[in-house]
């Protein structure tokens, strides 16, 4: 498919089909095509955490309060270090949330295009997680995606959207 196709497929998945398992060849994928995400300055200061099985599983979803969650048989979760991104000397800005932004969108698109659902989540309450992932003072967890087959029947919903004329200005 191309760009844009692969842009109006993606979609929110909440339910998965949790008896299907994901072939690691297949994530696999999904992280060399997401690992040439941008960063400022190519500093590359993520870390990506995929979660396949197991009580640390389980750990993970238990952050989030939606039982949707525990039909995801993968769970992916970007992670950055404040310390290795890049900060603008005019004014502080530290780039991290950006860079780990358009990681996580490489990591949905990518998946999109191999057939698997995902949802961004930052709804997780955020020192549980950070306590269940041992993170230092310097690294946080931007998002988490579940990863999954969409469950057996699952409907696709239509996007909504503001009009383009309501969001897209050009300036002379």
């Amino acid at each position: 498919m191309n760009f844009k196709e692969l842009v109006l497929t993606r979609e929110s998945v909440r339910s998965y089909d949790s008896e299907k398992p994901i072939p690691m060849d297949l994530i696999i994928d999904i992280l060399e095509t997401a690992h040439f995400a941008p960063s400022a300055v190519n500093n590359q200061p993520w870390e990506i955490l995929v979660f396949t099985s197991g009580e640390k599983l389980e750990e993970i979803k238990s952050c989030y309060k939606r039982d949707w969650i525990n039909s995801a048989p993968v769970i992916i979760a970007v992670k950055g270090d404040k310390s290795k991104s890049w900060i603008r000397k005019t004014d502080g800005y530290n780039s991290l949330e950006t860079d780990l932004a358009i990681l996580m969108d490489h990591i949905i698109l990518a998946a999109t295009e191999k057939g698997l659902g995902t949802c961004w989540v930052e709804n997780y309450i955020p020192e549980k997680l950070a306590e269940v992932l041992e993170l230092k003072p310097n690294e946080e967890i931007f998002a988490i995606t579940p990863l999954g087959y969409p469950s057996k029947g699952y409907i696709s919903h239509q996007k909504k959207r503001k009009s383009l004329n309501e969001i897209a200005f050009v300036i002379k």
